[in-house]
């Protein structure tokens, strides 16, 4: 009998189920709160702050669902700043929204989860003219020249 391989799946469509589950548990119904804060809120508001949780109250039997409170992360000292956008805030996200979905915020002081990005290197011209000399039989300039920056960053030693 003929067993036929499943292939494997794009990421595409592993990394929403992944993902969403954390989020939903975290109150968000998309990651797009999240991914598109920059966007959504200014870059200098997201700048200083990025959204942990929306906090949902349990409605009593019957009643509407009331807007949630957003808990934003909010470096210490910008924590006054964003406490007076509050309002603009929340409207802006509930324009991203389409509904009223958020109507306070709760700040928490606490540094920024983002990773700090090493500062990527150049090419180091000397390697890549030691690189250069190997490439004799390639005859345009800049291909070599490319080929050349590629060499050397692949054989620079790690640090």
């Amino acid at each position: 009998m003929n067993k036929l391989r499943p292939f494997a799946k794009p990421l595409r469509d592993l990394v929403p189920k992944i993902v969403g589950d954390s989020f939903a548990r975290q109150g968000f119904a998309s990651a797009e709160l999240v991914t598109r804060w920059s966007e959504i809120v200014g870059a200098d508001v997201a700048a200083q702050s990025e959204p942990v949780k929306i906090q949902w109250m349990r409605p009593a039997e019957g009643d509407q669902r009331e807007p949630g409170t957003l808990v934003l992360r909010v470096h210490g000292p910008a924590a006054i700043e964003i406490q007076h956008q509050g309002e603009i805030i929340c409207e802006r996200v509930n324009r991203f929204f389409g509904w009223r979905a958020v109507a306070r915020l709760a700040l928490r002081q606490a540094p920024l989860r983002r990773g700090v990005r090493n500062p990527v290197r150049g090419a180091d011209p000397a390697a890549a003219a030691r690189v250069s000399e190997r490439l004799s039989e390639v005859r345009d300039d800049d291909l070599k020249a490319a080929l050349a920056r590629l060499g050397a960053a692949v054989k620079r030693p790690s640090s």
